[in-house]
């Protein structure tokens, strides 16, 4: 939810019972993105310009569950054999280099249809700078 973009704050919002297309509407014009949304209380969808009391009661009741599903939800990675296989190949090398018995290995070479997938996993498992050291 924190990465959505302003389309999907626009289709959450036209996928509530009784909100308006307007309001939602009211987010793509202000470019609204989802860590925005999540952002949003009382005063700042008056300051978007949603006056309506039911509405505005509605839309904060919708984005506190919205939050709550957010952090309840586990995060699920794709198990990949080809990726995992990657990331197990490159660290063998880098292992085997450190006790110089072997040259120095190049980054994991990954076909483009994977590419997407192996840096979700390698950012997952490697997270922060550690993910670096494989990605480059």
């Amino acid at each position: 939810i924190k990465e959505w973009a302003p389309d999907d704050v626009f289709c959450w919002t036209k996928s509530i019972d009784d909100i308006s297309d307007d309001v939602a509407n009211v987010f793509v014009e202000n470019e609204i993105k989802g860590n925005e949304l999540l952002a949003l209380n009382m005063e700042g969808l008056k300051m978007l310009g949603i006056n309506r009391t039911g509405t505005l009661c509605l839309l904060l009741k919708e984005i506190k569950m919205l939050e709550k599903t957010s952090t309840d939800v586990v995060t699920l990675i794709e198990h990949s054999v080809y990726c995992f296989g990657k990331i197990l190949d490159y660290l063998r090398l880098k292992q085997l280099h450190s006790q110089g018995l072997a040259e120095e290995p190049a980054l994991p070479t990954v076909c483009d249809s994977q590419k997407s997938r192996f840096d979700k996993v390698v950012k997952y498992f490697f997270p922060g700078d550690s993910a670096k050291i494989i990605l480059g």
